[in-house]
Parts: structure tokens; C-alpha cells; sequence
């Protein structure tokens, strides 16, 4: 299936578009960095602790759902995005997904930015 829109993009839909781009993309990023924090505090808590003994700190349990959080507003930005941009629902389940798998948030969120960009017109315009 081609990148391109069936019929020119109103300025309209293109600035509904570049809005909805732009809450994915910081979304995408606090999600991927909460998601790190989160694998970070796994590790600490079930590996390094309890070999040496330690009890987890309490603000062990707020990184994860401050992240639970987080994520059920990257799914809504993504859903935002999906409508505006007219995806598939094949391409909002996969990003969608993104947001769960350590480091794949930044890079499909570089991905779909592009085509976002290229699709629309986007680049260096004033919409």
C-alpha cells in the first residue's frame, strides 16, 4: 500500500496531523525512557538485591505505575495519530506494541514520524 494520501492533504487535516505527530513523538520517548527505568528497576530488584541482601527501596513500585500510566496515554496518542493519519489498524497495533519492548519506542517512533512527514508534507512547512 502507497504512503501517499488518495487526494491532495487539506492544510487542515495536515495541522490535525502534525499536532497529533507531535504528542506521539514525546509520548514515545518518555514511554521508552520509563520502560528502561522499569527493566533497570527488575534488575536491581530481583537480581541485585536479594543477592546481596538488601531491601528495594519503596519508590521502587511508583517507576512502575508511573509507567503504567504513561503507556495508557501513549496508546491514546497512538490511536490519535492512527485516525488522523488514516492508518491500518495493523500499523496502530504495532506501534502500539512499540511502547513495551525495551528501545523499539525510539526507533519505530523515528520510523512513523518519516513516513508521517513524507506523507503529509510536513517537512519545513508552515502548516
Amino acid at each position: 500500500m502507497s504512503n501517499t494520501p488518495a487526494a491532495p492533504v487539506s492544510d487542515d487535516r495536515a495541522r490535525r496531523v502534525k499536532g497529533a505527530l507531535t504528542r506521539y513523538s514525546v509520548l514515545a520517548y518518555i514511554t521508552g525512557l520509563f520502560l528502561l527505568f522499569l527493566c533497570v528497576e527488575m534488575v536491581l530488584k530481583y537480581l541485585i538485591f536479594p543477592a546481596m541482601d538488601w531491601d528495594e527501596p519503596g519508590w521502587f513500585s511508583a517507576v512502575a505505575i508511573i509507567h503504567g500510566y504513561i503507556f495508557i496515554v501513549y496508546c491514546v496518542t497512538c490511536l490519535d495519530l492512527g485516525v488522523k493519519a488514516r492508518w491500518e489498524p495493523t500499523k496502530w497495533v504495532t506501534t502500539i506494541l512499540a511502547g513495551v519492548i525495551p528501545v523499539l519506542s525510539f526507533v519505530l517512533e523515528k520510523r512513523r514520524r518519516d513516513e508521517v512527514i513524507e506523507t503529509f508534507g510536513l517537512q519545513n512547512s508552515t502548516r
